[in-house]
C-alpha cells in the first residue's frame, strides 16, 4: 500500500505523520529534531513512502538533506500556499500534518524549490552580504541624517568616509554628545566595509557566474556579485513560465485584488523571494545613475509617481529583461527593455 508522510517541523520537535491510500493515520508522533530518530520511525515504512513533506520553516535544511541522502523523495511545502478552513474550531501540529500528508496524496500539494546543497553555503555567504550592505545603507543615512540637521552642510558618501578628527569637530561645534553618535555610526560604516569586502573575496574564490549566467553582466547595473546573487537566488529559468512569473517572484509586481472595475484590497505582497527583490533595486539604483536611456524613463515615473515606485518600475523593467537574458541567451537591449 501507499504511504504519504508529512512532517510538522518545528525549532526542537518534529510532528511526523504517515497515512496511506484512504487518508487513514498509520503512524503518527511528536519527535525530536534528531535525523538519526526520524530515520529509525520510517525505515519499517521506508518501502512503500511515496513522498516526504517538509514544512518549509527557517531550519528545513539539515531535514531535507538527511531525508534526501537517506534515499526518500522529499517535497519542501510552500506553506503560505497552504489552505486551511478557516471554521475549524481546533487545529494543532498533529492536524497540520494531516493536512499536509492529505495535499501530497492528492497532488495538491504546493511545493517549493529545493536549491542544490552544494551550492547554498555560498548563497547563504551572498545573504549575509546583502545583509551588511543593508546595514551599512541605514549607518551612512543615520551619519549625513546627523549632520545635515545639526550644521545645516550635506556631505556625500565619500566625503563622509574620509572626515577626520578636526573635521568632525568643525562640524559638530564642539557638542561631544554629537560627535559621539557620528563617530559611532562610521566606526560601524568602516567595519562593514572591511567585512563586505571579505565576503565578496571569499565568493569570489568560492564560485563564478555559470555560463547561461554570464549574459547578465550586459545589463546595466548588474556586476559579478550582483549577477551571482541573482544566479543562485533564481536557480533555473526553467521554472519561471514567463517573464512575468519570473517578476513576481522577484516581487516586482504590485499586489492587488480587484473586482467590478474597483480595488478591494491586496493579496501577499512578500510572496517571492526578498533576497532576489533587493538585487533588482540595487541594479536599479546603479543602472539610473549610469544609464541615460534608463535614467530618462526613471525620471519620467517619478515626475508621475515617487521616486519609491519609479525606482521599482526601473527594477520589474530589469527583471523582465534578465529573464529574457538567462533563457534566450541575449545580451541585454536597453532599447527593447525601456522603449
Amino acid at each position: 500500500m501507499r504511504l504519504y508522510v508529512a512532517i510538522d517541523l518545528h525549532s526542537n520537535n518534529s510532528v511526523l505523520v504517515i497515512m496511506d491510500e484512504t487518508d487513514k493515520v498509520v503512524h503518527e508522533h511528536r519527535y525530536p529534531n534528531e535525523l538519526p530518530v526520524i530515520l529509525s520511525a520510517l525505515e519499517p515504512y521506508k518501502e512503500n513512502i511515496q513522498a516526504i513533506a517538509v514544512e518549509s520553516t527557517y531550519n528545513w535544511y539539515w531535514l531535507a538533506d538527511g531525508l534526501m541522502a537517506a534515499g526518500y523523495t522529499v517535497k519542501l511545502v510552500n506553506t503560505v500556499a497552504v489552505k486551511v478552513y478557516d471554521g475549524l474550531k481546533h487545529t494543532d501540529d498533529e492536524d497540520d500534518a494531516r493536512h499536509l500528508a492529505h495535499l501530497l496524496r492528492l497532488g495538491l500539494l504546493p511545493t517549493g524549490h529545493i536549491h542544490p546543497k552544494e551550492e547554498r553555503s555560498v548563497r547563504d555567504l551572498l545573504r549575509k552580504r546583502s545583509q551588511l550592505v543593508r546595514h551599512r545603507t541605514m549607518h551612512i543615512l543615520s551619519a549625513k541624517n546627523l549632520i545635515l540637521r545639526n550644521s545645516g552642510k550635506s556631505v556625500s558618501v565619500d566625503a563622509l568616509r574620509k572626515l577626520d578628527e578636526n573635521a568632525l569637530q568643525l562640524l559638530c561645534a564642539g557638542a561631544n554628545p554629537l560627535l559621539l553618535a557620528i563617530k559611532s555610526s562610521l566606526a560601524v560604516l568602516h567595519c562593514l566595509d572591511e567585512q563586505i569586502k571579505l565576503v565578496e573575496r571569499a565568493v569570489l574564490t568560492q564560485a563564478r557566474l555559470k555560463p547561461e549566467f554570464r549574459k547578465l553582466l550586459s545589463v546595466d547595473g548588474i556586476g559579478e556579485i550582483l549577477g551571482m546573487t541573482i544566479m543562485y537566488e533564481a536557480g533555473s529559468m526553467e521554472r519561471f513560465e514567463k517573464a512575468g512569473n519570473f517578476a513576481s517572484y522577484a516581487r516586482c509586481v504590485a499586489s492587488s485584488r480587484w473586482s467590478n472595475g474597483k480595488k478591494k484590497g491586496e493579496n501577499n505582497r512578500k510572496n517571492g523571494n526578498k533576497y532576489l527583490a533587493w538585487a533588482f533595486i540595487e541594479a536599479a539604483y546603479s543602472a539610473v545613475r549610469y544609464n541615460e536611456r534608463i535614467r530618462k524613463f526613471f525620471q519620467r515615473k517619478k515626475a508621475r509617481t515617487n521616486s519609491i515606485v519609479a525606482r521599482k518600475a526601473v527594477a520589474h523593467k530589469l527583471a523582465r529583461a534578465c529573464y529574457h537574458v538567462i533563457r534566450d541567451q541575449v545580451t541585454f537591449d536597453e532599447e527593447k527593455a525601456f522603449a
